[in-house]
């Protein structure tokens, strides 16, 4: 798997670009290529320089992901932004990762900004992505582990050492 990194761009395995136009780009994941080198500054210059364009599609999104190293978390969390990504999308730039670090595993959270490369410069109408509606209190589905990978790797762990702790603690006394 390619180190990720802020500032990262990943693109649609299948997107168009202008003739004669090289990215040096590695499989990523689900349909996704990660750029080896440069930013969407980069890229923005080179589709333009063909005569493209490189359009910004609404803004930003934010999502999280576990792991037991910093690498699996970003994984995470990018495998989750990457299925709300747009249809219409066929970049995405890796704007920002933070980090929480515990004991046990690792927690990073990543902000996205998607972006298409199209020749036209009125191209499909696009709309901007909708914001999602907070709901307190939701249960997670069975199916919790394939929305957020990694979720079930840290838990039983976390249990079994509070449960551990708590017996130290009562046989000290």
């Amino acid at each position: 798997m390619a180190m990720i990194e802020e500032s990262k761009v990943l693109l649609r395995t299948r997107t168009d670009l202008p003739k004669g136009f090289k990215v040096a780009a590695g499989e990523y994941v689900d349909g996704w290529t990660v750029m080896r080198t440069g930013g969407a500054r980069r890229l923005e210059r080179k589709t333009q320089a063909c005569g493209w364009h490189f359009v910004s599609i609404g803004g930003s999104s934010v999502r999280s992901g576990v792991g037991g190293t910093s690498q699996l978390a970003i994984a995470n969390a990018l495998r989750l932004a990457l299925k709300q990504v747009d249809a219409d999308a066929n970049a995405v730039e890796l704007e920002c990762i933070e980090f929480t670090h515990y004991p046990w595993f690792a927690l990073a959270k990543v902000r996205t900004k998607s972006y298409r490369i199209q020749q036209d410069a009125a191209g499909p109408a696009l709309s901007p992505s909708p914001i999602p509606s907070v709901v307190l209190h939701k249960r997670l589905s069975s199916e919790a582990s394939e929305v957020f990978p990694g979720f079930n790797t840290a838990a039983p762990m976390l249990k079994e050492m509070l449960v551990q702790s708590r017996s130290a603690a009562v046989r000290a006394q």
